[in-house]
């Protein structure tokens, strides 16, 4: 994106893997929930989230070191012009699928054209701004984009390739549990029972085995994932042993649940990765497609009604330091306090149409600690008034007369946050307000959210320090009704908009950076989401067999660091 690759045109590994890791070995991990679907590319179905990552490939790849940098994967060759308005790639001869079968030009540009139009959402928004797709020669394609946009260059080496021969005759967007997508990745599919376990198992064949990127990654013989009804249970299983490792999120849970028999005998091992990424957003987010949280008032009440100092001593022992913004804890976060020098020139040919805080300076409200919050309670009962919601009975009441009520939605299993919201609850019945919780399993819980059917739900939005073109997928005004967008909240914006396309169109560092720190000022100042704590540190418990190199990634832990580098080793 800027600059040259930090590594040179010869280099032999990843400088944060071990190239000479031995390959061997079989683990296990556990999902919460189900799965009734094997394809991560479609709008249907529930499908293991670990599957886009492990048994396909794009053209090219991301490294975990540097944020604005793709090196080649399928593709041995790309070529753009200094405007970046076409990109062109060549396909390396040896690329092979699962089955033997070449990449061929025919499978990149159907897979392009297929996602575009009948893949998940995530996929839709990019075909938008391709011109044009075509072969330009053997082994070469080249992408026209409509925009001036020097991301889509990037962004176009990142789409998976699938087999164009797969599908024909077959409905793509479609898809049975038995359609299981072929790919060219080192992982395939080789067994499943819906809802209770998929395995994957490296192909011994796998045609990019000595490539510089794929050298000393991909190294287990053998992954399984089970499949359990809730968190409790899949750490159980852990602690018996039927899992291999785990990852752990709650600090307070670290320091007091793993010291059972296994740890304490050296079978298991607790490791912490840590990482120089962003916070990025976990918490509540409210759908402001709906009254009454279309309104910033309403959604600033609970806010401050939500007692994070409580909840987080209760659930983390207050280990865990809360998000302060979306991209807080990393060079990109917004500075607190009122904007300064090019962040305040962005926002301000937007004054009058941005939420307060926005320039002169916005921080989540802090309580005391204490249960009843009251000081919070009295704030979020101001604003509440001020949107014009009265006291009648001990019931929070609108100006229609009708109670002030909404449903919080979560997925079977995730006891973490129905904790969190069993405690949150009662602080809103302080406030007069009914509020209630529903679970659902997995299938409907990720068909409500296709549609928006939700007043409240949680999310979880990780980034990078590259953020680009995925900031109009969370948040930009275009998507944000259409269903399986990833703009949750739905909020449109204008100044956001207008902050995306400063953000991608920067030609320096320095540019680019004030984009996402005024980026970052109109989400948090927006108050869509009722912030939780961040986690800053990844924490793994392994079995002792399983190894991993002596120096993690810049971005710490992630599906590219468990289980892609590491390996088992008696």
């Amino acid at each position: 994106m800027y600059d040259d690759p930090a590594l040179p045109p010869d280099f032999v590994s990843l400088p944060y893997v071990n190239p000479d890791a031995p390959k061997g070995g079989r683990v296990v991990t556990g999902n919460t929930g189900g799965f009734d679907s094997l394809n991560p590319f479609i709008q249907k179905g529930t499908p293991p989230w670990q599957l886009g990552y492990l048994t396909h490939e794009s053209l090219m790849v991301r490294t975990q070191d540097e944020p604005f940098t793709l090196y080649g994967l399928l593709a041995e060759s790309v070529e753009v012009p200094e405007d970046r308005s076409w990109v062109e790639f060549t396909l390396r001869p040896e690329a092979r699928f699962s089955d033997g079968s070449p990449v061929t030009v025919a499978d990149v540009i159907w897979s392009y054209e297929t996602l575009g139009t009948e893949g998940h959402a995530r996929y839709r928004g990019f075909w938008t701004r391709v011109e044009s797709i075509e072969q330009t020669g053997p082994r070469s394609v080249r992408l026209t984009f409509t925009d001036d946009d020097r991301e889509l260059a990037l962004l176009a080496g990142l789409r998976p390739i699938l087999k164009k021969a797969q599908w024909e005759g077959k409905s793509f967007a479609n898809a049975t549990l038995e359609d299981v997508p072929i790919g060219s990745a080192p992982y395939v599919v080789a067994d499943f029972t819906p809802g209770r376990y998929v395995t994957l198992k490296r192909n011994p064949d796998y045609w990019g085995k000595d490539l510089p990127v794929r050298r000393g990654t991909n190294n287990f013989d053998e992954i399984r994932i089970e499949f359990y009804g809730d968190g409790a249970v899949l750490f159980e299983a852990f602690k018996g042993e039927a899992l291999s490792y785990l990852r752990e999120f709650n600090a307070e849970k670290w320091a007091r649940d793993y010291d059972f028999p296994a740890v304490r005998e050296g079978r298991i091992v607790k490791t912490e990765v840590a990482d120089a990424k962003p916070s990025g957003i976990t918490g509540y987010v409210m759908n402001t497609r709906r009254a009454p949280f279309d309104d910033i008032r309403v959604r600033d009440a609970l806010i401050h009604a939500f007692n994070f100092e409580y909840i987080n001593d209760a659930m983390t022992g207050g280990r865990q330091p809360r998000i302060t913004s979306y991209f807080s804890n990393s060079e990109l976060g917004m500075d607190h306090g009122p904007a300064e020098g090019r962040v305040r020139d962005l926002l301000s040919d937007w004054q009058g149409q941005i939420p307060d805080g926005a320039l002169e300076g916005y921080s989540l409200p802090e309580g005391d600690g204490s249960a009843r919050n009251r000081a919070n309670i009295r704030k979020a009962t101001a604003l509440l008034a001020e949107a014009g919601y009265t006291v009648q009975n001990g019931v929070m009441t609108a100006p229609d007369g009708r109670p002030l009520s909404f449903e919080i939605l979560l997925r079977q299993g995730a006891t973490e946050d129905q904790a969190v919201i069993d405690l949150y609850l009662k602080a809103l019945e302080r406030l007069g307000i009914r509020a209630r919780l529903t679970t659902v399993d997995d299938a409907q819980y990720n068909l409500r959210q296709t549609e928006f059917d939700f007043d409240i739900t949680q999310i979880r939005r990780s980034f990078s320090l590259s953020p680009g073109n995925e900031q109009r997928l969370y948040w930009g005004s275009e998507l944000a009704d259409t269903p399986g967008s990833r703009n949750l909240m739905g909020v449109k914006s204008e100044a956001i908009d207008a902050m995306i396309d400063a953000m991608l169109a920067a030609r320096g560092r320095e540019d680019f950076t004030a984009a996402v720190k005024a980026l970052d000022r109109l989400l948090t100042a927006g108050r869509y989401v009722i912030p939780t704590y961040g986690f800053g540190v990844g924490r793994i418990a392994h079995i002792a067999e399983m190894k991993h190199p002596d120096h993690p990634p810049v971005y710490g832990d992630s599906v590219y660091y468990l289980p892609e580098v590491w390996w088992y080793e008696k």
